[in-house]
């Protein structure tokens, strides 16, 4: 088993709070992002400038955890929603809603999905192209509830997984990373 040197890079993708996700969902994220935290990884997550989302309450779950947060955010600046919590941003210069998710998902070793409209589908669909594992958070709703258990195409590269809890998310994601370095 060969292990890595560097922390892995976990990226919690999911619906922005225009979506109006419940409460409930908000809470399973940022238990996500703590168990990242807890595990010593660096939650990847992306960093919205004018509302909250759930990427931003599994940030906000791994601080919780003192974990190492990393925000990519579209366009130029620094300026960011939630300030507080991130330890670093990464400004992509490019736009929310394709370019600004490329840089996102790449910089990650796996994704973990929770509920998810557009953008978080686009996010899983980059990552299954570039063969990143993806995890997906059960009982949540949006792409992951539609997506979780399948491929994306007859290529079957990789098999969207599903996990029935915070804690088995991270786990999973963790597992599948060694797996795909071994």
């Amino acid at each position: 088993m060969k292990k890595l040197s560097r922390k892995l890079q976990i990226g919690v993708m999911g619906s922005a709070a225009d979506l109006k996700y419940s409460k409930k969902i908000e809470k399973l994220a940022e238990e996500v992002g703590y168990w990242v935290g807890k595990k010593r990884g660096i939650l990847i997550f992306g960093a919205e400038k004018d509302y909250d989302s759930l990427s931003t309450a599994a940030c906000r779950g791994a601080k919780k955890a003192c974990g190492l947060t990393v925000g990519v955010t579209y366009g130029k600046g620094f300026d960011i929603f939630d300030k507080e919590n991130v330890d670093i941003v990464v400004a992509s210069g490019l736009e929310r809603g394709g370019g600004r998710e490329f840089t996102l998902v790449l910089s990650c070793d796996a994704i973990i999905a929770i509920n998810g409209g557009s953008g978080t589908l686009t996010e899983i669909a980059i990552a299954y192209q570039a063969n990143i594992p993806v995890v997906v958070l059960k009982n949540t709703g949006g792409w992951s509830e539609k997506l979780g258990g399948k491929f994306l195409d007859a290529r079957n590269r990789t098999r969207i997984e599903v996990a029935e809890n915070p804690q088995e998310a991270v786990d999973l994601a963790l597992k599948l990373v060694q797996k795909k370095y071994d």
